[in-house]
């Protein structure tokens, strides 16, 4: 188990030498994985078309990934950690298999409608909120400002803009198309917003910016 805070926060950092480069923050489900509601056993697990080789591209780039996941499933107790961490474990060799990986992956259990310990209204950790990301900022050293996150979801973006981040890309799988409109709105001088139909398509967004020769 790789728990912070010995309950509801998961955070497990591979590799070293990741300190001043820009990463690209992920959601999971939706995203990467297809999206089946309260994902929790690994047998469930099926890789979007394109996003194993979206996450190679970015590898090969050395550009950091760094995975960002609400987990309010072990909170409402439809599942535990340890079956997380199977599904993690299934989708590293989904991803290993096209030479991919996730650099780190970090996880919050914590909802509002959770129970017992993991009933908390409005934990930092949970996106919108932007602890995730700052705590593997903070311990992997980022550069958080020209930074961008990817995710299906308003709140996934929202949470990249809290943080500070460059920009976000909202990706049409998942719950992508009913958050088109919340997403956008989002945007400001400061932080950029795309919308993309794959995560394949959607890395290509920061990949510009960080690496013009290579799109």
């Amino acid at each position: 188990m790789t728990l912070v805070d010995g309950f509801g926060l998961w955070c497990e950092i591979t590799g070293e030498g990741y300190a001043g480069r820009p990463a690209i923050f992920i959601d999971r489900d939706g995203v990467i994985v297809e999206e089946v509601g309260y994902l929790g056993r690994a047998r469930d697990l099926r890789m979007l078309p394109g996003a194993a080789q979206a996450i190679a591209r970015c590898n090969r780039l050395g550009i950091p990934i760094v995975l960002v996941s609400n987990q309010s499933g072990v909170g409402r107790g439809y599942y535990g950690w340890s079956d997380f961490q199977t599904v993690q474990a299934a989708l590293a060799a989904a991803l290993a298999a096209e030479s991919a990986r996730v650099d780190s992956v970090l996880a919050c259990a914590y909802h509002p409608e959770a129970g017992g310990r993991y009933r908390v209204a409005n934990h930092d950790w949970r996106k919108p909120n932007p602890g995730m990301i700052l705590a593997a900022a903070e311990r992997m050293k980022l550069d958080l400002a020209n930074s961008w996150v990817v995710g299906d979801r308003s709140s996934d973006l929202a949470a990249g803009r809290a943080a500070g981040l460059g920009g976000g890309v909202l990706v049409t799988t998942g719950d992508g198309m009913r958050e088109r409109a919340a997403a956008l709105a989002l945007a400001t001088d400061r932080y950029i917003v795309h919308v993309s139909a794959t995560l394949e398509e959607a890395v290509k967004v920061p990949i510009r910016c960080f690496h013009p020769v290579d799109c």
